[in-house]
């Protein structure tokens, strides 16, 4: 059984940081180092060792673009919104008819846990549709708090 993710649209306070439009899974190696680097002005460090934000977003920005690039429309489109306190996270695909779900119970190694890390790992997340394109969106403390909503 699977649950609804909460239909909201993001605060408003937000500016663009960087964008990635990605139409195959292939390009989220690029998009994942890409990211990193916008979040820290590093390279990503082989191997991992990311500090806890930039891995967070990081983490959350490759389960949701692979989210939208399996069940989605392309193009993915990835953009990373700053307002000085929070990181926002917002990736959209063109499929405006599929409401996101939060996976359930499933076998070890099935997949379909990314908006459950998104919410475990964010301090918000939820979903829009727009005229043609569909929103899924996550907000992260620059500071690292960890206040998720998760369920």
């Amino acid at each position: 059984m699977s649950t609804s993710l909460k239909s909201s649209r993001p605060p408003e306070e937000f500016t663009a940081v960087a964008t990635w439009v990605l139409d195959t899974p292939g390009e989220l190696t690029t998009l994942r180092a890409s990211l990193y680097k916008a979040l820290t002005g590093n390279a990503l460090p082989p191997g991992g060792g990311l500090g806890r934000v930039p891995e967070k977003i990081v983490l959350v920005a490759s389960e949701l673009a692979t989210n939208a690039l399996r069940h989605g429309v392309p193009p993915t489109i990835v953009q990373l919104l700053s307002n000085g306190e929070e990181f926002l996270l917002d990736v959209a695909d063109h499929d405006t008819t599929a409401a996101p779900h939060i996976a359930g119970v499933r076998e070890p190694g099935a997949g379909g846990f990314g908006l459950y890390l998104a919410q475990t790992l964010s301090l918000d997340v939820g979903w829009y549709t727009s005229e043609t394109t569909k929103h899924v969106w996550a907000r992260f403390s620059t500071t690292g708090a960890d206040a998720p909503t998760g369920t």
